[in-house]
């Protein structure tokens, strides 16, 4: 008979090959296998041991285990329209996919009289004062994405003097009790040639480029958040999270 510890680790990875589970995602604890599987500790515990020996997770002490990037050529997959995979962040995303990751910033000031951005058709404003913070984002030693973010400091005061590493979006609902009502989010390409001004990335072809623009929506319509960036289109697949809308009566 197949020990029951094999069974479940096939199980989950079976989740992880069918897209069920992607790349950054927290694969169930052992508590939950316990619980779910009706196992004893040792055997849910042999279970997240083999997925990670198979090379299909990683455990990150005192967080869980999560599912390691495999894709063709490591590319990261990002989710729109997720609010969980945007709270998770750019920094502690990469490090459960198996990255390491560290920043550069180019610049962080602060803009006195605001900033507006046009998004999915809609006209969004944030008033003064206003974080500028442009950054490059790397994956081990490689430069992945361009990012430039813009967030209130009427609504998130002294946030400028955060690093620069964390989730703001954990730190916009947990330091400042802000409850996110909406991401909008839309997603355009570009060719980037080597010589042109938006060529940050240290590329010597052209290449083509995912450039998000996105606006972080609080109650009231309060805009905390709006991001322009630019994401290389040889390192990512984004996918799509859509969630129906249901009419009383239809």
């Amino acid at each position: 008979m197949r020990p029951k510890f094999l069974t479940i680790s096939d199980t989950v990875i079976e989740k992880i090959k069918s897209g069920e589970l992607q790349p950054g995602d927290k694969i169930p604890s052992e508590n939950e296998l316990i619980k779910n599987y009706r196992v004893s500790n040792t055997t849910a515990r042999k279970s997240l041991l083999e997925i990670e020996n198979r090379g299909w997770a990683k455990r990150i002490k005192g967080k869980g285990t999560f599912v390691l990037n495999r894709t063709v050529g490591h590319h990261l997959i990002r989710t729109l329209g997720s609010i969980n995979a945007t709270r998770r962040g750019f920094h502690e995303s990469l490090i459960a996919e198996g990255f390491q990751p560290h920043n550069l910033v180019l610049e962080k000031t602060i803009l006195d009289d605001g900033i507006s951005s046009e998004i999915g058709g809609k006209h969004f404003i944030m008033d003064g004062p206003v974080m500028k913070i442009h950054q490059l984002r790397y994956a081990d030693d490689e430069i992945i994405k361009d990012e430039i973010k813009y967030i209130s400091l009427k609504l998130c005061p002294k946030i400028n003097r955060m690093p620069t590493e964390i989730s703001y979006f954990k730190v916009y609902e947990n330091t400042y009790h802000l409850r996110i009502e909406e991401v909008k989010q839309t997603l355009s390409t570009e060719i980037v040639e080597p010589d042109s001004e938006m060529n940050n990335f240290e590329l010597t072809t052209p290449t083509p480029m995912f450039i998000l623009d996105s606006a972080v929506i609080c109650r009231d319509d309060m805009i905390v958040e709006i991001e322009r960036s630019y994401y290389r289109g040889d390192k990512y697949k984004f996918a799509i999270s859509a969630n129906p809308d249901y009419n009383d009566g239809d």
